[in-house]
């Protein structure tokens, strides 16, 4: 399939959350430390700033899906680096909300690392910022990561930052200063070996941590909470939390079907409140493990290219796996976070569950578009380029201002950060269980506007602040909020 776009080398289709350069939105145990991912290439004439803004430009000429969208009269000799120079060519495009900072440029070999195993480096915790207390509070915690071993977990809030004890500043100090940026600049960068001294306040009361940066392995489905059979009144629901959308979830996300089909679970929550997205061929299977009682002639995503390039479009039919389930309800999960590959799940089986399923939580990100890859190998230079739309068996693929406008039943509840996700007493999961279990929701998403965090339930913040990097790395990218 598609075999124009192979002989170019474009790599995998993507579809990712969050840009960069100022933008996007709003992600115990020994620490596994891998190989630095960043590669060190050695400068050739080949790979000076004129030449790598001319194979920019060359991308987005022949592939960006708003060619009428790109600037003209762009002078690269007014631009210091590539990317403020991608920036200006995209600028009308971004103007009408179309391209949200999703066409960038990026290392190969960083890039790999993440799609491949999830390879990052930092803490390895999701914060977001609270300014109700004033403090960075930790959405997610990673396993094999520095800050979990150190007994950093959800609902830890970091109230201080400072490279020793001597130095150290409160967060609000920090943000009355700087803004929220100044958090991020205050963690440091992304590179193993970074220290960071963090006052911590959780269950057991403060303290004060050293934390250093490494490089560690992303677990797409956590052994924690990931996958998992909840019973609640008497029934049984099949709970799975995808973080990522990286090839090796694959696996896992047949093994966590196999036990729903084993279990005779058909009622399911997808849990995909904090995932950004990532490879549309992950996206794909997901929807297949969901569609064992759809047929192949049933469609359950395209993607269409420019006209110029129509030869790439794809049409995604349902193929049964030998670990699929039937499902008679869904409730998805999601936030603002909640961006591009889920979102192509939940809008390709709307058309097929209309009314029984939902979104639970808040609206998503909205981003029916998706990127190619073109690489400029001897300089580790990749472009993603938006080059694509998304749409589902009904054409549906206009969700800018995300899905939730789009599905009459959803369901607002908050993300309980003073609980573990997949526990049944969280906001957003209980919203679920009630949902699967027939009962009415008492307020829909696109109601909520102005609704304090209190009247949705929530003991800390309805709608967490997650924050960006300005310079994001490949990870940070699909995972709004990593450090």
């Amino acid at each position: 399939m598609r075999a124009g776009v192979a002989s170019l080398t474009i790599l995998s289709l993507l579809l990712a959350s969050c840009g960069g350069g100022g933008g996007g939105s709003g992600g115990g145990g020994p620490v596994t430390v891998t190989p630095t991912p960043t590669p060190t290439p050695t400068p050739t004439a080949g790979c000076g700033l004129a030449t790598r803004q001319a194979f920019a430009k060359s991308v987005i000429d022949e592939w960006y899906l708003f060619p009428s969208d790109v600037a003209s009269g762009v002078n690269p000799a007014s631009f210091t680096d590539v990317q403020t120079y991608i920036d200006a060519l995209v600028a009308p495009a971004r103007a009408l909300n179309k391209d949200r900072f999703f066409t960038y440029i990026t290392s190969i070999a960083e890039e790999n690392a993440f799609f491949n195993s999830g390879s990052s480096a930092g803490f390895g915790v999701r914060i977001s910022y609270d300014p109700v207390s004033q403090s960075v509070i930790i959405a997610e915690a990673y396993e094999n990561a520095p800050a979990f071993a150190a007994g950093i977990d959800r609902g830890s809030r970091i109230t201080a930052i400072g490279t020793s004890a001597s130095n150290m500043r409160t967060v609000a100090a920090i943000v009355a200063a700087e803004g929220t940026a100044g958090i991020t600049s205050a963690l440091g960068p992304s590179d193993p070996g970074v220290s960071r001294v963090l006052r911590v306040v959780d269950s057991a009361g403060s303290r004060d941590v050293t934390v250093t940066k490494a490089n560690y392995d992303l677990d797409p489905i956590s052994d924690r909470y990931g996958a998992k059979i909840i019973t609640d009144g008497g029934r049984s629901y099949g709970y799975l939390n995808l973080r990522t959308f990286i090839s090796s979830a694959n696996p896992q996300l047949r093994a966590a079907f196999l036990n729903f089909r084993n279990q005779g679970v058909t009622n399911v929550i997808v849990d995909l409140r904090y995932n950004g997205g990532g490879l549309v061929s992950t996206a794909e299977l997901f929807g297949d493990l969901l569609g064992r009682n759809r047929t192949s002639s049933e469609l359950f995503s395209q993607t269409n290219f420019r006209p110029s390039k129509s030869a790439e479009n794809d049409r995604h039919f349902f193929t049964t796996q030998p670990e699929s389930i039937a499902p008679t309800r869904i409730a998805f999960i999601g936030t603002g976070s909640t961006a591009s590959a889920s979102e192509l799940v939940i809008n390709g089986m709307l058309p097929y569950l209309g009314t029984n399923m939902t979104l639970v939580g808040s609206n998503t990100y909205g981003k029916p578009v998706g990127q190619i890859a073109l690489d400029k190998a001897e300089c580790d230079d990749r472009i993603r380029v938006i080059a694509f739309a998304t749409g589902n068996a009904t054409g549906q693929s206009d969700y800018y201002s995300g899905l939730a406008p789009k599905i009459a039943n959803s369901c607002a509840a908050a993300d309980d950060l003073t609980l573990p996700l997949g526990d049944a007493r969280e906001a957003s999961v209980r919203s679920a269980i009630d949902f699967l279990a027939g009962n009415a929701c008492t307020t829909r998403i696109a109601d909520t506007s102005g609704l304090s965090a209190q009247s949705l339930g929530n003991r800390t913040t309805a709608k967490p602040e997650m924050l960006v990097s300005e310079q994001p790395r490949a990870a940070q990218r699909e995972l709004p909020g990593l450090f």
